[in-house]
């Protein structure tokens, strides 16, 4: 069920005080709130908030709740919107410290409840999923200049905690430089955090022993530990062994010695989940806009999911039929686009121009760009050609340049979504984003398409990364039977 966000949760409370219901009450219509909020985002409903009440109640009663308890519950909605046309005015300081909600892309879409995002710097980094009703903050490295992301204010995770001064100021140095590297390497920075948090373990492991004095045995021995003791997977085991090998080479410019000497596991073999079309559509029956289309390309195109969240006006030919897609490792390639979905797309693209303009119109400063782009065209931020496919609909306050940006859909959003309607959906699998990816190759596979062609549209360097779904495709190799004298 929905949780209530910490700044509705307020508002509510003290309408709750104003309207004089007794404590013992607050409980109910904090349950009430939370299954009309629960209702809303599941059901398309009437736009006028009479009818929304309606919708609601019927619901109810429906589901066998008593009148009084439809009446309980009419009241709880009806005081959800006093407490929201009843928002004190924000005074320019608390503006800034805050981001107004931006409009939202369809009708459907504006049924749903809009979290205000956070004051926000362009240097933060991923947010963890949301919980009791946290918003995300955008991608650091789209506007950041600096290689090490702050973290904003009045977090309750700081996943960047990594790059944060600890009590070895030599260690300090070690991660200030092992950001500095991968930076200048243009390395991602999920691997940039991977890395960093390995090393801070591995302080932590030998207890702040001066990297001077590191050496090839203090590695066995932390490899050791995380496989023995903490029961690691291999999958995490070589992680750590990877990030321990970048720092000895290329920060403390030392010999790593034999590799015999330190245990390497072994990777296990992995069949990737593949769902059939049958499921895949039950999947996004249950997928409210944008979330469905953003599934539809997931699987239609192959994509990653940060690849479709990413994705730009300007990545988009539909003269030819093709989308560009900017994928891992800054590695471009070309997909089809799937001919089902043209309809959508194009009201999805007449969507995020409307909004567009009313950014426009508004005084906004535009979306985020990457590295330095903005610097060599200035005007790229507010050109059509640039702006998000899927726009985020709150908009994002950039400390800095005190200027509010519009940021793409957070990936977590599509997850949450994803696992909401996995769940509805009553499906025997693990289903992620990712599984859309092997059900794409795996499906092309059954269609007879050549390996080497799904490995360029998959994206992947080697051919042995495709090879893996040939182990998701039964073998139709079946000869009629033969005497060998015949062969």
């Amino acid at each position: 069920m929905q949780l209530i966000p910490d700044d509705i949760l307020a508002q509510y409370e003290a309408a709750l005080k104003t309207r004089a219901v007794p404590v013992s009450r607050h409980a109910e219509y904090r349950k009430w709130l939370r299954y009309y909020l629960d209702f809303r985002s599941k059901y398309p409903f009437p736009d006028s908030k009479s009818g929304q009440v309606r919708a609601f109640i019927d619901k109810l009663r429906k589901k066998n709740q008593s009148h009084e308890q439809q009446q309980q519950a009419a009241h709880a909605v009806s005081l959800f919107f006093e407490s929201q046309r009843q928002k004190k005015p924000v005074s320019p300081s608390q503006a800034e410290a805050s981001t107004p909600t931006a409009p939202s892309l369809s009708d459907r879409q504006r049924s749903q409840p809009v979290l205000e995002t956070k004051s926000a710097t362009p240097q933060q980094a991923d947010i963890p999923p949301p919980r009791d009703g946290d918003h995300q903050a955008p991608d650091p490295q789209l506007s950041s200049q600096s290689p090490v992301p702050s973290v904003a204010a009045g977090k309750r995770y700081n996943e960047w905690r990594c790059l944060e001064k600890s009590g070895s100021p030599d260690w300090d140095t070690i991660i200030d430089r092992l950001a500095a590297e991968i930076t200048t390497r243009h390395y991602s920075r999920k691997t940039l955090k991977a890395y960093a948090e390995w090393c801070r373990k591995f302080q932590g492991f030998l207890h702040n022993k001066p990297p001077g004095e590191l050496s090839a045995v203090d590695v066995k021995s932390y490899i050791t530990h995380l496989a023995v003791t903490c029961t690691v997977s291999a999958s995490t085991q070589n992680q750590a062994f990877n990030a321990l090998l970048f720092v000895y080479r290329h920060i403390l410019k030392k010999n790593f010695g034999d590799h015999k000497d330190i245990p390497r596991a072994k990777k296990s073999t992995y069949i990737p989940v593949v769902l059939s079309r049958k499921e895949i559509d039950a999947v996004v029956k249950h997928l409210m806009p944008p979330y469905d289309l953003a599934a539809k390309l997931l699987y239609g195109c192959g994509l990653r999911l940060f690849e479709c969240v990413t994705l730009r006006v300007k990545n988009f030919n539909f003269d030819a039929g093709i989308l560009t897609v900017h994928g891992k490792g800054s590695k471009d390639r070309t997909v089809p686009i799937p001919q089902k979905t043209s309809a959508e797309l194009m009201a999805q693209l007449e969507a995020a121009k409307t909004l567009h303009d009313e950014d426009l119109a508004a005084g906004y400063a535009g979306v985020f760009l990457e590295d330095r782009l903005e610097k060599k065209y200035p005007r790229a931020a507010k050109d059509f050609i640039w702006q998000w496919f899927f726009p985020q609909q709150s908009l994002t306050f950039v400390e800095e340049t005190k200027e509010r940006r519009r940021y793409h859909l957070h990936d977590t959003h599509v997850q949450q979504a994803l696992y909401e309607a996995v769940r509805r959906a009553k499906l025997t699998k693990r289903v992620t984003c990712h599984t859309f990816r092997h059900s794409f190759a795996t499906h092309l596979l059954q269609a007879n398409y050549d390996i080497r062609t799904i490995q360029e549209l998959l994206g992947h360097s080697d051919v042995r990364t495709t090879m893996i779904y040939t182990h998701c495709v039964p073998s139709r190799t079946l000869k009629e039977m033969k005497s060998p004298l015949d062969f």
